[in-house]
């Protein structure tokens, strides 16, 4: 068999390069990394970013920057890790299901988050709390049906077309309440005002909204999961208050643009996957409420594709749209 000449020659030339480009990739990471978290500081996912972010920079030897950059119902800052290089120096850290959410409600989305970003890994699962003010004549599902059509309630959402934002409508249509709906940039700030009273309602992440259970500013209703949460078992799911198979939460997790290569990816999964499991950030998660749920970068994407198609439903059936 012959070879001649400009054959050997590319030949040499792609085993040359090689070594270099299996270099560059061994030496990522060569400088600091960021954590964008689409929402403003205080929320479930900006409190799981900074539980990691030391670990996850210890274990890569780099800086790791938690970066706050919230707008649009999260959409600004998952647009910005979109648009990123696909280097692995990026991550979005967010609400998984409320990403899946957005091409449906937003009509004129920028970008595409299932053709512009893939999967990491799930960090945390926390479920919706039914929240009130203190001064809510209501302590259970029925009595806050009953009170909805005798007076003005306001409802505190995140965003428009957000995960807390369509768990409400799900749960409205369910139970035939009425209340209206009052948008925030962030579920931290949604929850300040029903803490000061300015909204009566809320639903939103466990992880963020306990605490001020605990200290008694809200006043807890039901829990958005099909079984009763072990550290608040006295309180009843919202499926075992009229509404069978209800069930919501916040799914926290970590994505990063597409064509991000492959070893990056799985580098990432495995040191990830390593902090959120570590002893003290999994006891701290727990005591709020949020579960460790880590998932594959393959099955993530698959997660993502399924509340894509869950929720559009939603979506279509409420005729919920929102600007972009």
């Amino acid at each position: 068999m012959k070879i001649n000449r400009r054959h050997a020659l590319l030949s040499t030339a792609a085993a040359l390069a090689a070594p270099a480009s299996f270099a560059q990739k061994d030496n990522w990471p060569s400088k600091p990394l960021r954590i964008v978290v689409p929402y403003p500081p205080g929320g479930s996912s900006d409190i799981i970013a900074r539980a990691i972010g030391n670990l996850l920079s210890d274990a890569l030897r780099q800086s790791v920057i938690v970066e706050n950059k919230p707008g649009a119902n999260g959409n600004l800052g998952a647009g910005f890790v979109a648009k990123s290089p696909a280097d692995g120096y990026t991550l979005l850290l967010c609400d998984v299901g409320a990403l899946a959410i957005s091409p449906s409600v937003y009509p004129k989305l920028p970008f595409d988050p299932s053709k512009e970003l893939r999967g990491v890994t799930m960090l945390a699962y926390s479920p919706h709390l039914l929240v009130v003010h203190p001064s809510v004549a209501a302590s259970n599902v029925k009595e806050l049906v009953a009170l909805s059509k005798q007076k003005e309630l306001n409802f505190a959402i995140s965003g428009t077309g957000g995960a807390p934002h369509l768990a409400g409508v799900a749960l409205q249509r369910a139970v035939n309440a009425r209340w209206q709906y009052v948008p925030y940039k962030g579920g931290s700030q949604a929850i300040q005002d029903t803490v000061g009273g300015q909204t009566q309602v809320m639903m939103n992440g466990m992880l963020a909204t306990y605490p001020h259970v605990q200290s008694g500013k809200l006043k807890l209703l039901a829990v958005s999961k099909r079984t009763r949460m072990p550290l608040i078992g006295e309180v009843p799911t919202i499926a075992e208050q009229g509404v069978p198979g209800f069930e919501s939460g916040s799914w926290q997790g970590v994505l990063v643009p597409k064509g991000t290569p492959e070893a990056i990816v799985q580098k990432l999964n495995a040191e990830l996957v390593r902090a959120i499991r570590n002893p003290e950030v999994r006891g701290r998660l727990a005591g709020q409420g949020a579960e460790v749920v880590t998932m594959s970068p393959q099955e993530q994407d698959q997660f993502f594709a399924q509340e894509r198609k869950r929720w559009a439903e939603v979506v279509n059936a409420a005729n919920i749209r929102a600007e972009s």
